[in-house]
């Protein structure tokens, strides 16, 4: 199978049900910024912190699910689909690490370590997954449970990339006004 096949030449693109639409719908920006936010997080790993890695591991197959929901108009019940439980865990994740980091009382900068700093870019490209979530589920029906995956994941990133800034004894910088 070739991996190229010259459908996209004219600007449009399949979606799961083979509905052809334009690569600029709101539907591929959605999947295409999660797309973005799963390979961006494939480039953090390893962070040498097994615990992360592998809740960054679980993360990328989730984001998969919200890819494959994303690209799918029109659902089976038997598809993959983010639930409520899939939120629940990246709650779960920032309340045990919240407990290895200090209260936060300030805004910070997103800078630190190498691994740290990915982190909070990974976390700015979350909300822009989000945002074009929301510009989605504004025009067509989605699982509101993707668009609160997306919501919490971008603060569990953000705690992500305290905890290894903290592991790693990078100092929080608070912005000057």
């Amino acid at each position: 199978m070739s991996i190229y096949t010259g459908r996209g030449d004219d600007g449009e693109t399949d979606l799961r049900d083979m509905t052809r639409v334009s690569k600029t719908s709101a539907r591929i920006e959605a999947y295409g910024t999660v797309d973005e936010l799963n390979a961006l997080l494939g480039t953090i790993r390893p962070t040498g912190h097994d615990d992360i890695d592998e809740r960054l591991r679980t993360v990328q197959n989730h984001l998969h699910i919200v890819q494959a929901e994303f690209a799918n108009p029109d659902p089976d019940e038997d598809d993959p689909v983010v639930r409520a439980d899939h939120v629940e865990t990246i709650e779960a994740w920032i309340d045990e690490y919240d407990e290895e980091l200090e209260p936060l009382t300030t805004f910070i900068l997103p800078t630190g370590s190498e691994h740290g700093a990915q982190l909070h870019h990974a976390r700015a490209v979350c909300r822009r997954a989000e945002r074009r979530a929301v510009a989605l589920a504004g025009e067509e029906q989605i699982n509101e449970q993707a668009v609160q995956y997306l919501n919490r994941l971008s603060d569990g990133l953000f705690t992500l990339g305290r905890v290894v800034n903290s592991r790693e004894g990078e100092p929080e910088e608070q912005p000057q006004y």
